[in-house]
């Protein structure tokens, strides 16, 4: 088996004349946090979306553990192990935080038989470690309506965790965050290292140097630079690009 919990061979995809993901290679170590970073129209929602199969490509190859997925269905590459969270979540506003867990936990089909479906002690005590662990459990009991923003992002997050990818994509998961809640969720995506595999696009710089082990940063569809918060920082190309005369600590 791949050591490489994803992969991108070539990736690439068009819309006319235009290239919005130009031959993208990355490898994505099992347990590796990787931050993609770039300007807006740098490709890198579009390549998330050509990984999750919102989008088909046109050249190039997706993997996921050494399996090819490349343009399979989005309902079957997410089967097969890739969890996604989008900046608007999805959640389901009158049940609770934990009713919303189990029922992501559920491979059964329909909201409410979920609900009635008994649960082994396993499946008890993992609902309540993910909860546990995205900080919602004072709020275990609560309408997910009523929730604050960051609250509901962190509830879609465990709602992720809960059916176990093998890698979960993030698209800009501070988005619309307050200061604290940034750096809440900076400690829930941190506590997940080693452990979970994650690809994230953000642009709060700050956010990034709390959070980055390994940085590739996108320019006009193609990786420009690749490395750690330090050496993206100190990359001319990168700051000519996308940081501007900033350096990304100043950010």
């Amino acid at each position: 088996m791949s050591v490489y919990a994803l992969e991108t061979e070539a990736l690439g995809v068009s819309f006319g004349r235009f290239r919005a993901v130009d031959g993208v290679s990355l490898k994505v170590a099992k347990g590796e946090l990787r931050v993609l970073l770039g300007a807006n129209g740098a490709g890198k929602t579009t390549l998330m979306d050509l990984i999750s199969g919102r989008t088909r490509s046109t050249s190039g190859r997706v993997l996921l553990n050494g399996r090819d997925v490349t343009n399979l269905r989005e309902y079957r590459i997410a089967r097969a192990g890739i969890g996604r969270k989008f900046q608007i979540p999805s959640i389901f506003t009158g049940l609770t935080v934990r009713q919303n867990i189990e029922v992501a936990q559920s491979h059964h089909p329909g909201v409410f038989s979920n609900l009635r479906i008994g649960r082994s002690a396993a499946d008890r005590a993992r609902v309540e470690e993910v909860i546990d662990l995205v900080g919602l459990s004072d709020q275990m009991k609560t309408e997910a309506g009523t929730l604050s923003h960051g609250q509901i992002q962190w509830l879609e997050l465990g709602m992720l965790m809960i059916q176990s990818p093998d890698v979960i994509l993030l698209d800009e998961p501070t988005a619309g965050m307050t200061q604290a809640e940034t750096g809440k969720t900076a400690a829930i995506i941190n506590r997940l290292k080693g452990n979970q595999t994650m690809l994230v696009v953000e642009h709060d710089m700050a956010f990034v140097r709390d959070i980055a082990e390994k940085i590739t940063v996108l320019h006009l569809g193609r990786v420009l630079a690749e490395g750690t918060v330090a050496e993206i920082e100190s990359d001319a190309a990168v700051r000519a690009a996308y940081l501007g005369s900033q350096e990304i600590s100043a950010c």
